[in-house]
């Protein structure tokens, strides 16, 4: 896998100030897309295990709410064979710190579902995620005023309790807007 950028200090994708990983890959190819580069595969530089502990150091101080994932596509099954480890390293390592995802498939129809995003790391990853953030991105949808999505279409999914619960369970910004 490879990623586009890091993030050290990043306010904008997720709540407070996280650390976000940008990987590259994939298939969507959303009109507007505000990251069409890391489209390709083959974009940026290799994840490597000298990329996992640098991101590991950067979300160790105390201030770093934690760990946002965006891309690219992060559940392009490719990309799960690698963030799936990492993840788990992640959660190990910081328990209390949250896992934020951004992605373009529909959590309970793709990921939960039949689609190409579903392999055998799916189940595993979403177990670790916190929140996700789903959909394409819609240009005709676009709205500034939304806040962690770039379209209205996007849902915000408090992930561990949609598992729990077998419905989707939206997630409340500490903020209260969404």
């Amino acid at each position: 896998m490879n990623y586009g950028e890091i993030k050290n200090f990043d306010i904008a994708n997720g709540e407070g100030v996280r650390v976000s990983l940008f990987v590259s890959g994939c298939t969507h190819h959303c009109k507007n897309c505000f990251n069409k580069e890391t489209w390709s595969f083959d974009y940026g530089k290799p994840f490597t295990a000298e990329t996992e502990e640098l991101l590991l150091k950067e979300l160790a101080p105390g201030y770093i709410n934690g760990l946002s994932l965006l891309g690219g596509e992060p559940f392009e099954p490719q990309n799960q064979a690698v963030l799936l480890p990492f993840l788990r390293r992640v959660r190990e390592r910081f328990p209390k710190k949250n896992i934020w995802c951004y992605t373009g498939y529909l959590f309970d129809t793709e990921l939960l579902g039949e689609s190409r995003a579903r392999c055998e790391y799916t189940d595993e990853m979403l177990r670790l995620i916190d929140v996700l953030v789903d959909g394409e991105f819609v240009q005709e949808l676009y709205s500034i005023t939304l806040q962690f999505r770039g379209s209205s279409n996007q849902r915000i999914i408090d992930v561990k309790k949609s598992l729990a619960s077998g419905e989707i369970a939206e997630y409340k910004p500490k903020s209260g807007r969404i």
